[in-house]
Parts: structure tokens; sequence; C-alpha cells
């Protein structure tokens, strides 16, 4: 069963999974499943019901092509019993392929026309009979009413069906794929002529590694510079061999055909054939293959990459609900500017013009002034784009004259171009321009980022490497159930929230997000639960898996405004008469709760582990895991790349972690990157062990390369910025993309010199 080899993989009983599978089937999403159901799953987790989910959909996918594929060799009349036997117990598509192959429809090949000109016969007797002569057997099978004019022409067609019979051999395919998964180099050359052209893809212009082992974010680039044209790829099966004449692959092609050559009358025609198998069949179906798999495990990364980094993001600590103002900047165009209330309502727009061409700064002052005194605004939010540290200028300035309380944040604007022009911007904010919406994004995103990044295209946001580059299907797929896990581990605000947001809700969609919407603006607010079953097409079945994410304040039921499932009031009913005490005294009130027995509250319908949930739920109703919000301050006068140094400490925020490292921005318009050898003095795998994004680190600078744009930071602050050499206006640092076990110095090199950081260090602008 499925199931059970999903219980193997995971280590957990076969019953465990066969109740999430079942649920999952039933339509229960996974943070439902992971909330909820954790009687019936027995505490499966989110992580292991989303392995769950998408292992289940490849397994069966693999048993409906184990289907097709029996039911098209049976009807051929082939399927034996040890054939039926070898694609029942198949457990990868694959080697499914592999065992298809001899069978599958195809066009006429050369082997097939060489068998239907009479040529079978002679091809099994050179193969079982090396002693023969193949010249002298030939010589009976030339017959010109069959095309086969001479001994060669037959030799020729007894040779490719010798050819097309072993490159169809499942398990000779399987002995070569394995040595070239173990053995195999991928190579990279550039094109001739295409250096100056490609000159970001320099560290690959003569580059080689092992196939199976090439870091997703070097095969990504290999990969592109080739669909640029710039780089040539090829797979090395021989790499150590000094010679081209042979390849081992061929010796182990003989060997499984258990030949050798002896001298005999037919051995060099066999080694031929032996030869050709490799070099004409194999060699290139087996390179295609492998790079596949090598760009499919690189995209998998890169989109796990994504995901993860994307998380970071939406669980960034809000600043809540606060007045703020937010700033988009620009030079010429000017500075827009946005006020909205603690919900996100819009107070007040306008634009502001202080920089060059039109040096309104003391009006702009004196506007901002009266902005933030007029609407009372607790925060300012300046988006890090165009023109940023120049706003950023320019505010600081207004707080030192006023004297106002204020807190100045740097935020990433990415996407908010993209929000601006879409059909949601429009219809929140009707009649406003497309230019101000953009301000309006950049204040609510610091007030609460998870609310705001969901009404943004996921790849828009800037922290993917080569996003455009993977799948976009399992690219979409992967970043929709991370926003779903972090929506509904937040919790929702009926009330306030967006279409957007709730259309991230367990069990809604966007259009019952829109008919929620709907509902709450001709009723008003809702003031419980239930009155979601009033919601145009919002059945039993949604609000079974939506209710217990969206939250009331200050609603009829002080349950609602926690994360209590509807389902389980009564429960709290029980505590309340264990307690004698009434629901607002229970809820928030460890004291009384502590005293409470669980076991006591177990019943056929409620287990142990969900009246656990709702006790500590009830301690701290409607808790938010993300973190306390805290701010970065960027070093005064280091506002452009030329103002870095190496040797200088600075304040700054991770905007994007890769598996290589972390891209900190200290407010110079250009992410540095910290490779993974700098992130800290002890040996790590995955820079996430140390960083994730939203972290406000410290960090010094290494190297600077203003003409390539590249910036090198170490999180290590007794590390050395590498020397500049005499006559050489930059820098000279260790090459290599090892990581050094004693030096100080990190290995500025590994990041300047790595075509990925380029593309990855302007994603988030989108």
């Amino acid at each position: 069963m499925l199931t059970n080899r999903i219980a193997a993989e995971l280590k957990v009983e076969a019953a465990r999974i066969n109740a999430a599978v079942k649920l999952l089937d039933e339509g229960a999403t996974v943070p439902f499943i992971a909330r909820y159901r954790k009687e019936v799953t027995q505490g499966l987790d989110d992580t292991q019901l989303r392995f769950i989910e998408q292992r289940l959909g490849y397994l069966r996918e693999l048993e409906d092509r184990r289907n097709v594929i029996l039911r098209s060799i049976s009807e051929q009349g082939k399927l034996t019993p040890e054939l039926k036997t070898k694609i029942a117990t198949a457990d990868s598509k694959t080697e499914l392929e592999d065992l298809y192959l001899p069978y599958k429809p195809k066009r006429r090949t050369k082997g097939q026309i060489a068998i239907e000109a009479g040529l079978l016969s002679l091809a099994e007797a050179l193969y079982e009979d090396h002693n023969l002569d193949p010249e002298e057997q030939a010589r009976e099978y030339v017959n010109s009413e069959s095309g086969i004019n001479d001994a060669k022409a037959a030799l020729e067609g007894a040779r490719y069906i010798l050819i097309e019979r072993f490159a169809e051999d499942a398990e000779l395919l399987a002995k070569v794929r394995q040595y070239l998964i173990k053995e195999a180099f991928i190579q990279s050359q550039v094109v001739a002529g295409k250096e100056t052209e490609g000159a970001k893809y320099k560290d690959y212009f003569a580059h080689s590694e092992k196939l199976m082992q090439t870091p997703s974010h070097r095969a990504l680039a290999m990969f592109r510079g080739r669909n640029e044209g710039i780089l040539q790829l090829k797979m090395d099966a021989d790499p150590q061999s000094e010679s081209n004449t042979s390849s081992f692959c061929e010796t182990l092609i003989a060997s499984h055909l258990c030949f050798q050559h002896q001298g005999r009358a037919g051995d060099d025609w066999f080694q031929q054939v032996v030869q050709w198998t490799w070099r004409i069949k194999l060699q290139l179906h087996l390179e295609t293959e492998l790079f596949a798999a090598l760009r499919e495990t690189a995209e998998s990364s890169a989109i796990d990459v994504f995901a993860k980094n994307l998380k970071d993001l939406l669980m960034a600590a809000p600043a809540g609900t606060k007045t703020t103002l937010g700033l988009d900047p620009g030079l010429r165009t000017g500075v827009k500017m946005a006020v909205v209330d603690g919900t996100g309502k819009v107070l007040h727009t306008g634009t502001i013009f202080p920089h060059a061409p039109q040096k309104q700064w003391e009006k702009s002052v004196r506007t901002l002034e009266t902005v933030c005194q007029q609407y009372k605004v607790d925060l300012i939010s300046v988006g890090n784009g165009t023109g940023s540290r120049e706003t950023d200028a320019l505010v600081a300035e207004m707080l030192k004259k006023s004297g106002a309380d204020i807190q100045k944040v740097m935020v990433s604007e990415a996407g908010a171009s993209v929000y601006s022009a879409s059909e949601l911007a429009a219809n929140e904010l009707p009649g406003m321009d497309v230019s101000l919406r953009g301000a309006v994004s950049i204040a609510r995103r610091l007030q609460d980022p998870l609310a705001e990044l969901v009404k943004i295209e996921p790849k828009a946001i800037g922290v993917g490497q080569y996003q455009h580059d993977v799948s976009q299907s399992h690219l979409g797929r992967a970043l929709d159930n991370t926003i779903e896990d972090c929506v509904n581990a937040v919790g929702v605000d009926l009330n306030t929230a967006s279409p957007a947001l709730l259309s991230y809700v367990s069990g809604l969609n966007k259009t019952l997000a829109s008919n929620i919407v709907a509902f709450r603006d001709q009723q008003g607010r809702f003031s419980n639960r239930l009155q979601l079953k009033q919601v145009e097409r919002l059945g039993p079945k949604a609000f079974e898996q939506a209710a217990g994410f969206l939250r009331i304040a200050n609603g009829d039921n002080p349950l609602d405004a926690s994360a209590v499932h509807p389902e389980s009031y009564p429960v709290v009913d029980k505590i309340i008469d264990l307690t004698k005490a009434a629901v607002n005294d229970i809820v928030a009130n460890p004291q009384i709760l502590n005293t409470i027995d669980a076991k006591q509250l177990v019943d056929e319908n409620v287990g142990e582990l969900t009246v656990a949930d709702i006790i500590e739920e009830l301690k701290k109703p409607g808790r938010d895991p993300r973190p306390e919000f805290k701010t970065a301050t960027f070093k005064e006068g280091i506002n452009t790349i030329d103002d870095l140094q190496p040797g200088m400490i600075l304040e700054g925020v991770v905007s994007n972690v890769a598996n290589f490292g972390a891209f900190v921005d200290v407010g110079v318009h250009q992410d540095g990157l910290v490779h993974i050898s700098a992130l800290t003095n002890k040996f790590i795998k995955d820079p996430r062990e140390v960083v994730k994004a939203g972290d406000i680190v410290k960090v010094k600078v290494l190297e600077v390369d203003v003409a390539r744009k590249r910036i090198a930071f170490t999180m290590r602050l007794d590390d050395t910025p590498a020397a500049k050499q005499p006559g050489n206006s930059k820098p000279q640092a260790a090459k290599g993309n090892s990581r050094p076990k004693h030096s100080k110095s990190a290995p500025a090199n590994a990041a300047m010199g790595n075509a990925f950081a380029d593309a990855f260090a302007k994603a988030k602008k989108g």
C-alpha cells in the first residue's frame, strides 16, 4: 500500500498515515489537520503532513503510470509473469520507464527496419557466437529487394538491431546510470566569442565538478548560461581518464553482456556494437536524463529556499496597530506620502519634492512635520528604493527639528509597484492615483507584513533564487502552501481582513473570501463565528475548516477571539462547570487553568491532545507566534556602495538567505553577501542555522567591487579584510568555494565570483 511506504519513509505508524490520507482525501487542509485533528493523526505536525500530501501525489501518479504500462504491454501480448513482477515492484518513475522502453510504441527505427529486412537471425547469431566471421555470415543475407545490397549493409542492420536491444535493457541502463550518478562530471565551457557578453558567467568559462554533487545555485547558473547561449555543457563520464579512445561505460556494457575481446573472428565487430551502444544511444540519452535530474534537484532546492525566505518575511514582527506614515521615495517624481490609521485605513495622501530638480527640502520638512502632528503619527515607514537614503535623511532632519517621538523604519518596497497596479489595489483604494497606492502598501507592510504581502504575487516580493527558471507550477504550489501555513498559524481578524488574506484561510478560496467581505459590507461587522454560516456558498465543510482560524475581537463570545474551534466550545463549558468561574474569568487566567486536570475533560469525542491545546490557548488567547518588533539602524553617511570601505562594521537586515550564504541590506541600495563560511566560527551546512530573512545583524565589510556592484560581508567581526595589492585598486581575496578551517579571512571571492550572486542580489527589486 502507498500509505505503508510513506509510513516507512516517515518512520511512523501506518495507521497515522492512513488517518491523515483519509482527512486529506475528504478535503481537509494541512493547517486544519495539524491544529484540530491531532487525535486522529496522533499528533502529526504540519511538516509531516505536507510531506504526506506531496509524497502521496507522486506515488499515486506512479501507480497510474504503472497501470497504463501494464495495460499497454498486456495488449501487445508480451506481458510475462517475470516482467509483471518487475513492473509491480518498481519504486520510481525512472525504473518504470526503463522497463517499458522495449515495449513503448515508437517511430520506425533503423533496428526495426533491419528486422523487417530479415536481419534478426544474423544479429542473434553474431551475438551468441563470436567465433563466427561477420563478413562471411553477412553475405548470406544480401537481398537487393529488401534493400540489403551488400554484406556491409547487412552488418550495419544487425548492428542497429543489437544496439537498440541493449539500449533498452533496463538492468543495463540501471548499471550505467548508477555509475554516472557516482562518477560523472558536468563540464562547462564558454561559447567562442561570448566572453565579453557573458562576463557574469566567467566562473563557468572552464568549469568542471561532480555532476550529482553540484550545488543548486551553480547548477542553475550554468543552465541559465546555456539557455542564454553563453555556455556549453556536457557530461564527462570518464573524468579520471587521460584517453578519449574508450569509456568505462563501454567496459560496463561489455561486462553486462558477458563479452571479452579474445581475438575471435567476431570480436572486433561486436566490440564496435558495444562502443556504438554507449556513444550513439546511451551517452546522449543518459546525459539528457541526468542533466534533467540535476535541474529538477536544483529547482527543488531553489523553490525550497524561496519558500523558507517567504515564510521568514511573512512571519516578520508586525509593528502593530499604530498610525503610520508611509513614504515611497522618488527623486524627479517626488516622494509619495500616505498616512494610515491602526487598522490600515487611509487618512491622508500627498507628494513632496525634496530632491532634484525641484529641491523643495525645507518645504518638505515642514510638510512632514505638519502631517505627523495632524494625524498623530507613531511610525514612519520609508521604502528602500531609489532615493531612500536621501528621504531617510529628510525624515531624520524633520524629527530632529520637531523633537517628535516617532520611530522611522526602512522597509523593503519590493512588489509595491506590482500591488499598486493590481485589480485588488483598485478595489481597495478606488479613485486613488496608482503612484500613491505604493505608499499605502509601504505603510501597511510595516504594521502587518503578513496581511499586506499576501496581496502581492509572491514572485514579485523578490526573495527567491532564479524563480523565473524553475517550474512555475511547482513554485506556485510551494509558495501557496507557505502562505497558507503562515496565515493560519497567525490567524485572521474576520472584521478587518482583506479578501487576499481571507483567501488563504483554511477551507476558503477567493470566491468565499469575496463573499465574506461582501457580507461584512452589507450586514456590518461580524459579532460571532456562527454568522459565517450565513455567508453565500460557505457550507458546513468550509465552516469546519475555517472557523478556528478566523478571530472576532470584542464579539458576543470571548472564545471567538481565540484559536479554540467552535466544535470545542463544549469542552470550555466543562471547564466552566469544573472551576465555577465565568468564561471571561477563565480566558487569559493561567492561575485557574493550571488547576485543570486535562484527563477529566477527555471523552469519546475529545482526546487529551485536544484538551491540552484548548487549555494552552485559553492561557494566551489569540497569541501571535511572530517575534517582537525590532528595527535596524543604518549608519549615517553610508548611502551608496561607493561609501563602503573594507573593515567597516555596520548594522543591517538579512534580506535573503541562499544555500551558500545570506544577503544583507545595509542601506546602500545593493545587498551584500555573507558567505556561509563567514556567518559563524563553527561549521554549518545550512545558513538558516544562524540567520533568517528579517534578522538584524552586524557585519564587517570584507571587499567592495563597485564596478560589478558586489559586496562581501562577514559576520565574524574579527575577520581581516583582504589587503590591496600594489598597483591594483581591488583587494585580493582567497579564491575558491572551500571553507577555511583556521583562517580568519573569509573567502570573499567565493561570494564575489559567483554569477548567481548577481541575480540573487537583484531579486528583491522584482
